[in-house]
């Protein structure tokens, strides 16, 4: 499961990425080709289990994350959209648009100004162009296949296409129509890119703290029926704030004037963009997250853990980390109701505690 950054040239998205990662960024050392990272998915949830089991290690659940090299300025002064580029957002689950809000002449904009809902419609027309060009392609395929072999689920894939070739048409992303199952099996083969899952972090420095809620807010309202997420952050703060200690970050953070930072928030909303959610294996060896997406049975959620453990399932012995939080215990928890045992069928909720049960 991948996340792809997407930006323009200059707009902080290796300097997200190398935080999210990590890692200290050299600038000297960035190439213009793709960096892939498993970045770790903070959940307090997980950090308090492990303050009441102590175990001898903590497993987080993490996401894959892609750092596409960003969109530059071509010979004629035009910012262009290559097909390369455009495979290599295709090959992501989900997609972050790294949008530029900060002033520095040292590294000029690729669009020569500072404009977040110009660079977001930039890259949404592009995609919504490309989807369009693969969906006419898709559509005259179809018809001449349907005049050959009169095949019913051509022309019921002919409806879908034409339908979504409307949607484009009328410059909506796909992510904001609503599909069946079966139709989302078909159009899943085909990597279509305003489909995908989307969120727009917005990048801003120290100098425009102040700007932060009325920016975001004008943008929340520009697309609200975009169906995408949009997040402030900070790329340059939070890469020099992973290196200090708890005291020193907190203390940074008030001299800046900001309340929290926006990484965990990013990083979790790339796991929800995904449709993920996390249970939780607790004991004195290991407490650890384990990723699912949503809707998964006691079963399928076994198995993620060990094929035998689906093979072999007999029960699920079941506590929701808030019950586990309120009354301390698994004896606690049983007293109280809130442990129970729970079949194959049973859809895991995210923060609940697993104890499988197997032959």
């Amino acid at each position: 499961m991948q996340i792809g950054l997407v930006g323009l040239q200059y707009s902080g998205k290796t300097t997200l990425f190398s935080t999210l990662a990590g890692l200290q960024l050299d600038l000297s050392t960035v190439k213009d080709e793709q960096s892939i990272e498993m970045v770790k998915v903070p959940d307090l949830r997980l950090d308090n289990l492990s303050k009441l089991f102590n175990p001898k290690k903590q497993v987080n659940a993490t996401v894959e994350v892609i750092d596409i090299p960003g969109l530059r300025m071509s010979d004629d002064n035009k910012v262009k959209i290559t097909s390369t580029f455009l495979n290599s957002v295709r090959n992501n689950d989900a997609l972050f648009y790294i949008i530029r809000n900060f002033k520095n002449e040292a590294v000029s904009h690729p669009m020569t100004s500072i404009n977040p809902a110009r660079d977001i419609d930039f890259l949404e027309v592009e995609f919504l162009l490309s989807d369009l060009a693969f969906l006419d392609s898709r559509i005259d395929k179809l018809k001449r296949e349907i005049l050959k072999l009169k095949d019913d689920k051509l022309k019921r894939e002919l409806q879908l296409i034409e339908k979504c070739h409307a949607h484009v048409e009328s410059e909506l992303p796909l992510r904001t129509m609503e599909f069946d199952e079966y139709e989302l099996k078909i159009l899943s083969g085909f990597q279509l890119l305003t489909i995908k899952p989307l969120a727009i972090a917005v990048n801003f420095d120290e100098d425009s703290v102040e700007e932060v809620d009325s920016i975001i807010s004008e943008l929340q309202e520009k697309y609200s029926k975009s169906n995408a997420v949009i997040i402030p952050f900070f790329a340059k703060i939070e890469n020099e704030l992973i290196n200090l200690e708890e005291a020193d970050r907190e203390a940074f953070m008030t001299d800046f004037g900001i309340k929290e930072s926006s990484l965990s928030r990013i990083i979790r909303t790339c796991y929800e963009l995904l449709g993920l959610q996390a249970f939780f294996t607790v004991g004195e060896d290991e407490c650890r997250a384990w990723t699912i997406r949503k809707n998964f049975t006691a079963q399928q959620s076994a198995g993620v853990i060990h094929s035998d453990f689906f093979n072999k399932f007999i029960r699920a012995e079941v506590v929701h980390y808030d019950d586990y939080i309120l009354y301390g215990s698994m004896s606690k928890c049983k007293e109280a109701g809130s442990w129970r045992l729970e079949g194959k069928e049973y859809i895991v909720k995210d923060g609940d505690i697993l104890n499988i049960r197997h032959s």
